[in-house]
């Protein structure tokens, strides 16, 4: 199987996985989004559907709530999982034969978890995402900054991790490698988030409920869709092995 056939059953599981984390955030996200939206209509006494003397809205969001809930939603998933597929495909074929299980399907889920904790769950812990109403706008720039930050290094580390891995299996158990590395990553995950700048700049009245709603949902929306490539994924790649060639 060449490279391009890992790809296009890549882009195709995310495909699927989008249609999936789609779901998934329709169901846990948008309640939470649509009561921090509230709240923050509330806290700037200001309505999209304020009315000039004319009785024409002064004020029009560009892209109305329905629209994000439904297609802006569904769209922004499926193409998250396009590129996500692409990349899981690329690393799958680098992991193949060469780290941790044997079968296609192991190999798949594997590589999916090992992105998702370096590409999502490491930088979640240091900088969870926050609904709106919550954040200062002169601190986009840094906040960002931060962010990016603490997921180069979260990935840099992973990889590092897996090599480390690779090269203990040589003089030790799978296992006790397998310890080793992740208690390395671990620990060096634990000092750069120590060392990133802290940003606390949740309102005391913001309801805490709320605001863990919409982090769960958040990084089980991702989840759900580096879970799906996985498996889709896998059953992909195994169906094709399986098949004779021509």
């Amino acid at each position: 199987m060449t490279m391009r056939d890992l790809v296009v059953r890549g882009m195709l599981a995310g495909v699927l996985a989008g249609v999936l984390a789609t779901g998934f955030a329709f169901a846990f996200g948008e309640p939470a989004i649509e009561l921090a939206v509230a709240i923050e209509e509330q806290a700037t006494d200001v309505s999209p559907h304020v009315h000039d003397g004319a009785g024409v809205p002064s004020e029009t969001p560009p892209v109305s709530r329905g629209m994000q809930r439904s297609i802006g939603l569904v769209t922004g998933l499926v193409v998250l999982g396009v590129a996500f597929g692409g990349v899981h495909a690329v690393l799958f074929a680098f992991a193949r034969g060469r780290v941790g299980p044997t079968s296609d399907r192991a190999t798949a889920l594997m590589v999916a978890v090992l992105t998702f904790i370096a590409f999502n769950f490491v930088p979640f812990l240091k900088y969870p995402a926050n609904p709106p109403a919550v954040g200062h706008a002169e601190t986009i720039a840094a906040r960002t900054a931060a962010y990016v930050g603490m997921l180069v290094i979260s990935v840099l580390l992973m990889v590092a991790a897996v090599l480390l891995q690779r090269m203990l299996t040589i003089t030790r158990s799978a296992w006790d490698a397998s310890l080793l590395a992740g208690a390395g990553f671990v620990v060096l995950v634990a000092v750069t988030a120590l060392l990133l700048p802290v940003f606390a700049e949740v309102p005391e009245n913001f309801p805490a409920d709320v605001l863990w709603q919409f982090r769960i949902a958040s990084l089980g929306t991702q989840f759900t869709l580096w879970l799906g490539i996985g498996i889709v994924f896998g059953i992909l790649v195994d169906r094709a092995a399986r098949q004779p060639r021509a």
